[in-house]
């Protein structure tokens, strides 16, 4: 595997940049890598429009040295951009099947980091979501799964079930948000080879 220059980092539902596990990323990549591309895009509401956008920015990128990490919802969306760039993926509590556990959040919703921020889930954003599942495909590149089994929105037994062939971090207790992320950082890095 070639060194990484290009790192995509996906933020999950209801999230931001802003959100301290997509700071701290990349603070540590400013900090320790600054030779790498880093990226972490505000996605919209709509999954055919939040993959649109990544994927037409990451269609210049060099495959062979890009990878992606997701949290939750980006998880779920780290799975199908590997899959379109055969690359490594690093994937933090991520949401293995959103378009059933989303639904109940059809409406208007707020943003984490900013509550004054609006934004309306769509019904449609529901088959968005199904189109997206890889689910079925072996996984196109390598792939690091970090789940917390105190993770209180999403059921870690399913994460573990839905990566099988990944390398597994399973913590013991930890929350959704993967508090005290900044520990994993030097693993993230060396198995991104960054």
């Amino acid at each position: 595997m070639n060194r990484t220059t290009h790192l995509l980092y996906l933020h999950g539902f209801r999230s931001s940049p802003q959100s301290a596990k997509a700071r701290q990323m990349a603070a540590h990549v400013a900090a320790e890598h600054p030779g790498v591309h880093f990226w972490c895009p505000q996605l919209p509401p709509s999954p055919r429009e939040a993959m649109a956008l990544v994927a037409s920015t990451v269609a210049d990128w060099p495959r062979a040295t890009s990878a992606v990490v997701g949290s939750s919802l980006g998880g779920f969306y780290a799975s199908w951009v590997a899959q379109q760039l055969a690359c490594p993926s690093v994937l933090l509590n991520p949401a293995v099947d959103p378009a059933r556990d989303l639904a109940r959040y059809i409406g208007e919703q707020t943003s984490w980091h900013d509550p004054a921020e609006r934004f309306f889930f769509r019904p449609e954003y529901i088959a968005e979501l199904q189109a997206l599942d890889v689910r079925g495909l072996p996984p196109a590149g390598p792939e690091l799964a970090i789940i917390a089994q105190g993770d209180e929105v999403l059921d870690w037994r399913e994460m573990v079930a839905r990566y099988p062939a990944a390398q597994q971090q399973v913590l013991e207790g930890g929350d959704h948000a993967l508090t005290g992320f900044e520990v994993h950082l030097p693993l993230v890095g060396s198995f991104l080879r960054l």
